[in-house]
């Protein structure tokens, strides 16, 4: 089962929904500014990628974030609780398989994980 969370309006997750129909690869959708998103999902994430990758800390959410905040992030349960609360401070968008995450749109990274 294949899963892509992020949000409709980001033009990166755009090019990895129309790379994923193109492709006809069958996959869930999950728009975390609609459906939210749980710790349990995010620390399934964290046993395959590190935070680091995950927190966009070149976006406007980030940068909007107080001083304070973005200082306290440090670790992974840090930057878990910082990604439920601002869930656009999320590198998009993440795709998951039975056994991968992907963080961000490569299409030759996507291609080698999911036609493999």
């Amino acid at each position: 089962m294949i899963t892509l969370y992020g949000i409709p309006n980001c033009d990166t997750v755009k090019k990895a929904r129309t790379w994923l129909d193109t492709q006809g690869i069958a996959y869930t959708f999950h728009d975390f500014k609609k459906a939210g998103l749980d710790e349990a999902t995010v620390a399934s994430w964290l046993k395959h990628v590190p935070w680091e990758t995950l927190v966009n800390k070149k976006g406007t959410t980030w940068r909007g974030l107080p001083d304070a905040t973005k200082a306290a992030v440090n670790d992974a349960a840090s930057a878990t609780a910082v990604m439920l609360e601002n869930t656009s401070v999320i590198k998009r968008p993440v795709l998951c398989t039975d056994n991968q995450v992907l963080v961000g749109f490569d299409p030759a990274r996507f291609e080698k994980t999911l036609q493999a």
